[in-house]
């Protein structure tokens, strides 16, 4: 098999997660390969309807059915996108290499999240009927088949990479800050590039996208070879015979765990939630806000920077607050801060100090459930492990990724389905004061701030129900006394993970002392010859 080349081996050696792997393989990686679907999810509506089907929207005679499909789009594509995150959830729990499971995904993801990227933007037709057949075909490669493949194989990594909590909780930290940094990309440079460069023009909007893909498929290069899947590694070194869960047992263990229920419903409203957001974000600056200087791509990047500067410096405290108070505690405080900054924006929405300080509260209280989310997935893959003696990764971390990929098309369908009925008009001056009627802003902060507002509220309520984290060290001890029972069944001998890795990081120090010896025994006989 290919990958069982040395070419392709984890340059990450050690036995506990260092610096290096933390920096390359779940910040930057991810960041450089998110970039694209950060974009896509502030942008991508506007570019339908500002951009795409411009033209189309300020005619009467097929604005309507334009507004129709726009709205139906992402709609009716959720079939295909659940379709096709189940899919790659199964095909990712049913990959056995000694490179994982995930990570042979991701090297994947390197050709395909970038072609998909940009496919949506070359659109080789001018009529409105070509266009919407193109866009339909390359929605769905993106958001049914590419961001599947990725989304799942990243989200599953902080799971597999470790089960020492305090470190899978820098790992979650991390990849979430990356997710955070291309949304911030989204929402406050793109829209600057845009109002500055892009304009109304497909071919330079095709050309930054062109690039932006192109450092994504180098950021998933980096990310695989600066990750290793520890736990994965647990059975696969240990010679233990395990046989595939079937998919029906993997859903009868999740569905029938009351906490994997609370921690996917909340995630599912937090997510849908916030992603609505992102998307109303360039119409509320435009026509709801006092906009500065009467440019909305300045307003949302200003807002945008209102909202990352206290995410940003919320990272400092929620990682070493979680390991004192708990993940669940901090989580819940944060969401009752940021419904709190929610109500602020939203009874002051036309004013742009009320509303940036009530942004900057909502999305400092949203930074506890953004950096933790994937630790606490994994304190439940581990939970459902001890319960049942098999893993469930790769179906909990499909419908993760399916939360977010439904959660883009489930925006798209409210907002767009909001602005049709109010009767949004795309060709009007932005730069126009009151253009648009009350009841298309009334709708666009209804997007924009309310709805976040009430789910955080409610998610508050709902996690109050996550207890797995108090019993995670008993049923790690359950699940390492299951594996060495396993391994004496089957006549191996048995050598606790924490050992092997131990080990093999001594044979890995071993070997690159030797070859620094080497080296340095070969510059001194040069320097000899040359003497």
């Amino acid at each position: 098999m290919v990958l069982e080349k040395p070419f392709f081996n984890t340059r990450v050696k050690s036995a506990n997660v260092n610096p290096k792997e933390i920096i390359l393989g779940y910040l930057l990686g991810p960041l450089g390969a998110l970039l694209t679907s950060g974009i896509f999810s502030a942008m991508l509506n506007t570019y339908f309807t500002d951009v795409l089907f411009i033209g189309e929207m300020a005619d009467d005679k097929v604005s309507e059915s334009v507004s129709r499909f726009l709205t139906l789009l992402p709609l009716l594509s959720i079939i295909l996108v659940v379709t096709g995150n189940l899919v790659v959830g199964q095909l990712l729990e049913r990959t056995r290499t000694m490179q994982g499971k995930a990570r042979p995904w991701i090297l994947l993801s390197a050709f395909t999240l970038s072609a998909a990227s940009v496919l949506m933007f070359i659109t080789p037709f001018q009529n409105p009927i070509g266009k919407m057949i193109w866009l339909s075909i390359s929605y769905n490669l993106f958001y049914a088949v590419a961001y599947p493949v990725y989304i799942t194989a990243n989200s599953t990594m902080v799971a597999v990479s470790t089960r020492n909590v305090k470190q899978r909780g820098l790992l979650a930290s991390a990849n979430n800050i990356s997710a955070l940094a291309v949304m911030g990309a989204g929402t406050m440079v793109f829209p600057v590039i845009v109002s500055m460069f892009l304009g109304n023009s497909r071919s330079l909007w095709f050309a930054a996208v062109l690039s932006i893909a192109v450092f994504a498929a180098l950021a998933c290069f980096l990310q695989y070879f600066f990750t290793r899947e520890r736990v994965t590694e647990e059975t696969l070194k240990s010679g233990i015979e395990k046989e595939k869960t079937p998919m029906l047992k993997q859903i009868k263990a999740v569905t029938s765990d009351r906490t994997w229920w609370v921690i996917i419903i909340f995630w599912l409203l937090v997510q849908v939630a916030g992603t609505i957001q992102n998307v109303s974000m360039w119409y509320f600056s435009n026509w709801v806000v006092a906009s500065i200087n009467g440019d909305g791509g300045l307003t949302m990047a200003v807002l945008s920077i209102c909202g990352a500067i206290p995410m940003a410096a919320a990272v400092v405290i929620v990682w070493p607050l979680s390991n004192k108070f708990g993940k669940k505690n901090m989580t819940v405080i944060g969401l009752i801060i940021g419904a709190i900054g929610g109500v602020l924006a939203g009874l002051f929405a036309g004013s742009i100090v009320h509303v940036a300080v009530g942004i900057a509260l909502q999305c400092f209280g949203a930074s506890p459930a953004c950096y933790l989310i994937l630790a606490m997935l994994a304190d439940e893959l581990d939970h459902l492990e001890a319960k049942n003696g098999f893993r469930c990764d790769g179906l909990t971390m499909s419908i993760y990724s399916l939360i977010a990929a439904v959660s883009m098309g489930a925006a798209m369908t409210v907002l767009n389905g909001m602005l049709g009925a109010t009767g949004y008009d795309a060709s009007l001056s932005k730069a126009a004061d009151g253009v648009q009627s009350i009841e298309v802003k009334s709708a666009i902060t209804v997007g924009y701030i309310w709805i976040r507002t009430g789910a955080f509220a409610l998610g508050a309520v709902i996690l109050l129900f996550f207890n797995v984290e108090k019993n995670l060290k008993e049923e790690h001890k359950i699940i390492l006394e299951r594996q060495k029972s396993e391994a004496l069944s089957q006549g191996i001998e048995w050598i606790e993970p924490a050992e092997r890795l131990r080990l093999e990081q001594e044979e890995a120090d071993r070997i690159a002392e030797q070859a620094r010896k080497q080296e340095l025994k070969s510059k001194e006989n040069v320097i000899k010859k040359n003497k």
